[in-house]
């Protein structure tokens, strides 16, 4: 079974939510100590988490920073904040998804079996091969690091689906709607802005390694990557 941490103040929600995930097989924990979230995270070792923003002593962002520090472990916020700079703080600190309260069950639990499919199931990057590498660009699959000549950027985990995908089909265009179902499984339920943010964040990481203007947007298509490192 699947563990879920859920990091969430409100002991009714919390409680609604775990009654509600459990049904459909997850292990489910509540936080204990929310001055010892990182002690808790290490010592569960979840495959998931639901990670609230407003919260005692630390906000949310701050938790998932932490977390990322050590782990790409999948994270959900799960907030009351509907804002569209929230989103795109809850992106740029490391989650992978956001839902604003109040929420519909079914949409948490369909988020979270899309994550965990694409991360631990059918769409998992196959372990068969370590590595992908092109002209000396190299993209290390289960290490999600991106590395060229002697420097090396270590990626988020949309960064690296983002980047898979662009590796897997150079010089090809894949469009925002495509990308965003990669990476959110229904594009429906988040701001298209998240897609955006994570391509800046993810072309910055290339240049930090030499890789310069690499992927290209694709005016009313979407974004392809093409050889810009290679001379070729």
């Amino acid at each position: 079974m699947k563990q879920i941490y859920l990091v969430e103040d409100d002991p009714k929600i919390a409680g609604l939510l775990k009654d509600y995930l459990e049904r459909y097989e997850y292990t489910v924990t509540i936080v204990k100590a929310f001055d010892n979230i990182i002690g808790e995270f290490k010592q569960l070792t979840p495959h998931l988490v639901l990670m609230d923003i407003n919260l005692p002593r630390y906000d949310g962002f701050y938790w998932c920073r932490q977390i990322r520090s050590i782990s790409n472990c999948p994270i959900i916020f799960i907030s009351a904040r509907d804002s569209g700079m929230d989103q795109v703080m809850a992106i740029e600190n490391g989650g992978d998804d956001y839902i604003t309260k109040p929420f519909n069950f079914d949409v948490v639990q369909a988020k979270i079996k899309g994550i965990m499919r694409r991360i631990y199931g059918e769409y998992a990057v196959s372990k068969q091969a370590d590595f992908v590498e092109i002209d000396g660009f190299v993209l290390y699959l289960t290490a999600m690091e991106a590395k060229y000549k002697e420097d090396a950027a270590v990626l988020t985990k949309n960064e690296f689906v983002l980047l898979k995908a662009f590796t897997d089909q150079l010089n090809q265009v894949l469009s925002r709607t495509h990308l965003l179902e990669m990476l959110w499984d229904d594009e429906h339920f988040v701001d298209d802005n998240t897609l955006s943010v994570n391509i800046t964040r993810l072309r910055k990481k290339l240049e930090d390694i030499g890789i310069e203007n690499s992927i290209q947007t694709v005016r009313g298509a979407g974004y392809k990557m093409v050889n810009t490192w290679s001379g070729t």
